[in-house]
C-alpha cells in the first residue's frame, strides 16, 4: 500500500467512524437537546468544523465555520455527508504531489503556522479520534450507549475498505 492509499484508507475510517456516532447520539435522543445529549453532540459539532476548518486550510481558502460551532444533529449530519467526498477529492488531488510539502496558516487564535501538508493529514484523522473517544466517554457516563468506532473493528467487520483507487 502506498501513502496515497494509505491516506485514502485512514480518511475513509475517520467517514465511517463519524457515521457510526452520529447514529449513536441519534439513538441516544440525540435531536432532544437534553443536557446528557448536548455534549456529545457539542463534541460531534466540534469535529466535523475542524475537518472543514483544516480542509479549507490546505485549500488555502478563508475559514467557513467557527471551530465551535452550535451543536445541531441535523447539520452534523448533512456536514458529515459532505465531508467524507471533500476529503476523498482533495486527497485524490494531492497525493499525487507530495504529501510533504508545507502550507502557511493561521490557527483559530490567529497565530501564523507552517506544517507539513502530511502532519495536518495526520492530526485531522487523530483529533478526530481523540474526541470520539470523549464522547463515548461521557455518554457511557450517561447510561447510554456509545458508537464502538475502533479502527480494527470496522475493518474487522468489512466495515471499512480498501482505498478506493
Amino acid at each position: 500500500m502506498n501513502l496515497a492509499d494509505y491516506l485514502r484508507r485512514e480518511f475513509a475510517y475517520d467517514e465511517w467512524a463519524n457515521r457510526e456516532v452520529l447514529a449513536a447520539i441519534r439513538a441516544a435522543g440525540g435531536a432532544n437537546p437534553s443536557p446528557a445529549n448536548h455534549r456529545s453532540l457539542q463534541l460531534l459539532s466540534h469535529i466535523l468544523a475542524a475537518e472543514r476548518v483544516w480542509l479549507e486550510r490546505l485549500k488555502q481558502q478563508p475559514q467557513s465555520v467557527p471551530v465551535w460551532p452550535e451543536p445541531d444533529l441535523a447539520q452534523c449530519e448533512a456536514e458529515a455527508a459532505t465531508l467524507g467526498g471533500l476529503w476523498l477529492e482533495f486527497l485524490d488531488l494531492i497525493t499525487a504531489g507530495d504529501v510533504s510539502q508545507t502550507i502557511t496558516y493561521k490557527n483559530s487564535k490567529g497565530e501564523q503556522w507552517t506544517s507539513t501538508i502530511v502532519d495536518v493529514l495526520t492530526h485531522v484523522v487523530l483529533h478526530s479520534a481523540y474526541h470520539r473517544g470523549q464522547i463515548a466517554t461521557h455518554m457511557r457516563a450517561n447510561g447510554q450507549t456509545p458508537a464502538y468506532t475502533d479502527f480494527i473493528h470496522g475493518v474487522r467487520q468489512g466495515l471499512i475498505k480498501e482505498a478506493r483507487v
